[in-house]
């Protein structure tokens, strides 16, 4: 008998007994509201309403209270909950399953802090959602990279180049090597540089590069827009002899999303831009296991999980379980491709790969190549030449020691990684 429900794992804070306010989210969350009302019948509730699963009491983070919530401070605990939710309540339905297991539930006053932290779907949802379309496979056959680290960038200005020259970089990045070159988030289709005339500018250079050498960078074109012009914008690029559309998973939302892969004949590069927004406080909003198997399932063949030493708020820990997270096993989806950025350089490749044990990565460098002190064509040898030598269980002192464009890159970036 296949599985009828889903399990949503939460971590709450609160001042009330620690089972009370399980369930007063439970019942809010399926079938009660703040008294019970007259058909709420006990066997409407043995059939639709959630259910407390675990209670396990965590130690406090000494973090404020969110604002709102009642009870004495001096009385708060900590614990990890599991709510089990009927699948009937709302389908194999991606935006009425988040009414349900993250809706009005951050706003509940007995609680001082809630975030979803994972989600148990069931098998229900893998028939109704394809998941990605190409993934790891299939995107090192388009890019033509079967083996290795795949290696990227984004293209620098981030906003800023005309058409003309950003394929003068463009021309650059190919000519070094490049596998993967993609646009940046903020740039999407303004008048300064519209979609279409970066189409027009790109791939003109990208065909002639690949007719001399039988290999094609893959660029992924940001077609983040109004659900109404997914459509038109995919066209457009695959139109052109493209092979990536990107796409801003929080941006367009999980329908736009599905909206896109049902459509789409290339891989869709999924940015997570405004993750931070839900995903940054321990105390309210949404961890980076649950979303990213929604938008998993939703379409993503590439998903952004950040890399070490960021420059962002993550730690390296939060990242390495984020690309777990992303090449776990998902419903029997084609497996999704990482995506690692913020601030990578050569000098993170041999402790990323020490750390996660695969090449099946897509790594992007934007100011680690656009960057380097010798130009971004040393910028992706340095990468290259690094990612290479880890893969081959070299120690970080021979990598350093036969790849001048590493000993380069670390003169601008400080000491490679152990």
């Amino acid at each position: 008998m296949s599985v009828q429900h889903v399990t949503a794992t939460y971590v709450i804070e609160t001042s009330l007994p620690l089972q009370h306010a399980a369930e007063v989210l439970a019942g809010e969350q399926s079938t009660g509201t703040f008294v019970r009302v007259e058909r709420e019948s006990d066997d409407l509730r043995a059939r639709f309403a959630a259910l407390v699963e675990s209670i396990d009491e965590l130690p406090l983070t000494g973090a404020t209270p969110l604002p709102g919530s009642v009870g004495d401070p001096a009385l708060r605990r900590r614990a990890r909950l599991r709510l089990r939710f009927p699948l009937d309540n709302f389908g194999p339905s991606l935006p009425n399953l988040l009414a349900a297991v993250a809706g009005n539930l951050f706003e509940i006053k007995e609680l001082s802090a809630i975030r979803l932290v994972d989600l148990e779907l069931p098998p229900a949802f893998a028939e109704r959602y394809a998941g990605p379309a190409f993934g790891v496979d299939g995107t090192r056959r388009l890019m033509g990279r079967p083996d290795g680290a795949m290696i990227g960038t984004i293209v620098k200005p981030s906003i800023g180049l005309s058409p003309a020259e950003l394929a003068e970089v463009v021309s650059e990045l190919a000519e070094a090597g490049i596998d993967f070159i993609k646009d940046d988030e903020l740039q999407g289709n303004g008048p300064s540089a519209p979609l279409a005339e970066r189409v027009r500018a790109v791939m003109p250079v990208l065909e002639r590069y690949a007719d001399r050498t039988g290999r094609k960078p893959m660029y992924a074109f940001n077609i983040t827009d109004d659900i109404g012009r997914l459509e038109a914008n995919h066209d457009l690029v695959v139109g052109a002899g493209g092979t990536c559309v990107m796409a801003c998973v929080n941006l367009i939302g999980l329908p736009g999303l599905e909206f896109l892969r049902r459509h789409s004949d290339v891989p869709i590069h999924g940015h997570r831009a405004m993750f931070g927004s839900f995903g940054r406080s321990e105390q309210v909003g949404i961890g980076f296991r649950a979303w990213q198997k929604l938008a998993r399932l939703a379409g993503a063949d590439h998903l952004h999980t950040n890399g070490i030493s960021n420059k962002f708020y993550e730690t390296d820990d939060q990242v390495l379980d984020s690309i777990a997270a992303v090449r776990e096993p998902l419903l029997g989806l084609t497996p999704t491709l990482p995506v690692l950025s913020s601030g990578q350089w050569g000098g993170l490749a041999h402790a990323t790969y020490a750390a996660v044990g695969t090449t099946d990565l897509l790594v992007l460098a934007g100011g680690g190549i656009h960057g380097h002190p010798d130009g971004a064509a040393a910028g992706v040898a340095s990468m290259r030449e690094a990612w290479a030598s880890a893969a081959r269980g070299e120690s970080v002192d021979h990598a350093f020691e036969n790849s001048a464009a590493l000993r380069r890159a670390a003169e601008l970036f400080g000491p490679v990684r152990v």
